[in-house]
């Protein structure tokens, strides 16, 4: 009966003393308060009582620094919040160092960032703030990668949340932007009417320049009209006078009863006949 008790209490203490670590977490096994052995994922047995497993999660983890008034240099006081991205290395040297060498490091994790946010806004404008977070956000990590890197913990990024000014404050930028964005439609709309009253200009620039044109042309046809009558009476209006000033010194002869003896074929009896309404007849030979 007694070695059914044994079996059944050494099975018992099997039991409990089983220990599974998962590949996300690594454990540091203690025996009597001192450090024994390294626990990689998997299964793990260790003496009840007498042994101690601490596990360790080795996965990227974020902290939140908590909200908290900074005055800035300028002495306004802004609400500023951040996040550290954070994971504990899975070497052994690591987890060790993450249990041996510092007290709860998620804790300590946040009051540093928190330290470290006072440091640096306090020397910035809350402008300058708001304006290099890209600055703020290196100069947080480089600080506590420096001082976290003999706890076994790598600092994966770290990324401010907020910089709020108060609320007065935040009311009178509001109104600035405000101001500045209508400035910039003012703009904007008078930049647009230009470029219209622009186009309108050039518009009617073309059309005086097309009626200018068009005189031209008007005038260069009539002259050229002119041009071509001037021609037409310098080229036949010479004969004609010349038939003109002899009918003329035909009619003088004639008011004067004179007898005058034409020529048969001369242009003069042409020129009577012609005025008569008679054509001539050819006599015959």
């Amino acid at each position: 009966m007694s070695y059914l008790y044994f079996l059944f209490g050494a099975f018992f203490l099997f039991l409990i003393g089983i220990r599974i670590v998962r590949p996300t977490q690594r454990g540091l096994i203690e025996r009597l308060g001192k450090y024994h052995r390294f626990a990689t994922p998997g299964f793990h047995w260790i003496i009840p009582i007498i042994d101690k497993i601490y596990i360790v999660n080795v996965t990227e983890q974020m902290v939140d620094a908590e909200p908290q008034e900074i005055i800035t240099n300028d002495n306004l006081n802004a609400s500023v919040d951040a996040q550290v991205y954070f994971r504990v290395k899975s070497d052994e040297e690591s987890v060790k160092g993450s249990i041996y060498n510092v007290n709860n490091f998620k804790w300590q994790i946040v009051n540093l960032a928190r330290t470290t946010l006072r440091n640096i806004i306090g020397t910035l404008t809350l402008k300058s703030a708001n304006s290099e977070r890209g600055k703020i956000n290196a100069e947080l990590y480089q600080t506590l990668h420096n001082e976290t890197c003999n706890w076994g913990i790598e600092i994966v990024r770290t990324e401010l949340k907020q910089i709020d000014p108060p609320k007065d404050v935040q009311d009178t930028m509001n109104k600035v932007v405000k101001a500045e964005n209508e400035k910039i439609a003012a703009i904007d709309s008078a930049t647009a009417a230009e470029t219209v009253a622009d186009g309108v200009k050039r518009a009617k620039i073309k059309e005086a320049e097309g009626i200018k044109q068009s005189k031209i042309l008007n005038a260069e046809g009539e002259a050229e009209a002119i041009r071509l009558v001037n021609e037409a009476a310098d080229k036949y209006f010479v004969g004609n006078a010349q038939l003109l000033r002899k009918l003329e010194a035909l009619e003088a002869s004639l008011e004067n009863n004179a007898k005058i003896v034409v020529p048969t074929g001369t242009d003069l009896v042409n020129i009577i006949g012609e005025m008569a309404g008679v054509i001539p007849i050819d006599q015959k030979k």
